[in-house]
């Protein structure tokens, strides 16, 4: 999808190639220096617009779009939420449409996503915007931060590509680039470390772009090399799925959805007697996913 009229070698503007190793040695000589930080943008995005990757969200703008796309993507990789996403949509096509659904029929839609939480919370967003915005979402990012399930990261995100507002953020692959070009060989980095930096680069001119640049540079950077951001101080391996407490609460939304409301003896039959049931279900109580009523349980 290039589009900058460049000469050189599309290959040199691959992480690992020649230009980004000049680069790397500005930052070192210069630190964020307003050279440096010109030749980062210009990296990124010549980066961009040669194999900037062309996915069907970034096509919209439109809030209600976006968020949902945002919330996936927060612990699901992008394969996984492509088909997922526009059935989402086509299912619960507004905030209105999402605030009218009971949340057994949201959690079936997302089943297969993982972090249940995200669905509820989700709904939980919707109630709001219909209740407190007039089915408005805020552009704002501190007013967002205050919606159910949206961080500092996702508020600002959903901030910059609905409404195209020029605030930086940080996500696993926009820090593995930081990292990558002003942290090189630095262990234990912090995301306040990188936050000036990010707000220094920041392509106020079109933040759209310019946070899918950092984003798929970052996706090409772990492909090519070992990962950055291993040494962020924020760095953390994703538990195993199989046989963890997540399956397992998983198991039990699923046995809800498909025949809810159970007792807790047919819980334990439909996971197979497994001993942390009692503990699971406290969990999904806690958040707000399953209730009981009756000795007997079903999807809140």
């Amino acid at each position: 999808m290039s589009d900058t009229g460049h000469t050189e070698p599309t290959t040199d503007l691959r992480p690992g190639g020649a230009r980004e190793a000049a680069l790397i040695e500005l930052v070192a000589r210069d630190g964020p220096s307003a050279i440096a930080l010109s030749a980062f943008r210009a990296q990124m995005l010549d980066h961009f617009g040669a194999f900037g990757r062309d996915l069907p969200w970034r096509r919209s703008t439109e809030p209600y779009v976006i968020l949902v796309c945002e919330v996936m993507l927060q612990q699901t990789q992008v394969e996984r939420v492509r088909g997922r996403w526009e059935r989402f949509v086509d299912r619960f096509p507004g905030f209105e449409a999402l605030a009218a659904s009971p949340l057994s029929e949201v959690l079936s839609e997302w089943q297969g996503l993982g972090y249940n939480r995200r669905a509820s919370n989700l709904k939980r967003l919707a109630d709001a915007v219909v209740a407190e915005y007039g089915g408005v979402l805020p552009s704002d990012p501190a007013v967002l931060r205050t919606l159910p399930g949206l961080g500092v990261a996702t508020a600002a995100s959903v901030s910059v590509f609905a409404y195209g507002t020029p605030v930086a953020f940080i996500e696993t692959n926009i820090r593995a680039v930081y990292l990558h070009v002003f942290f090189t060989d630095v262990d234990g980095v912090r995301d306040a470390e990188i936050v000036p930096i990010a707000q220094a680069a920041l392509d106020r001119t079109d933040p759209r772009r310019w946070h899918w640049a950092l984003m798929d540079y970052g996706v090409a950077l772990k492909r090519a090399l070992p990962n950055p951001s291993r040494r962020s101080a924020h760095h953390a391996r994703q538990s195993r799925f199989e046989g963890s407490n997540r399956q397992l609460r998983s198991r039990i939304l699923r046995a809800l959805l498909a025949g809810g409301p159970l007792s807790l003896e047919e819980l334990a039959e439909s996971v197979d007697g497994d001993s942390r049931l009692a503990e699971a279900l406290r969990a999904l109580e806690r958040d707000g996913l399953v209730e009981s009523a009756d000795d007997r349980f079903r999807v809140a």
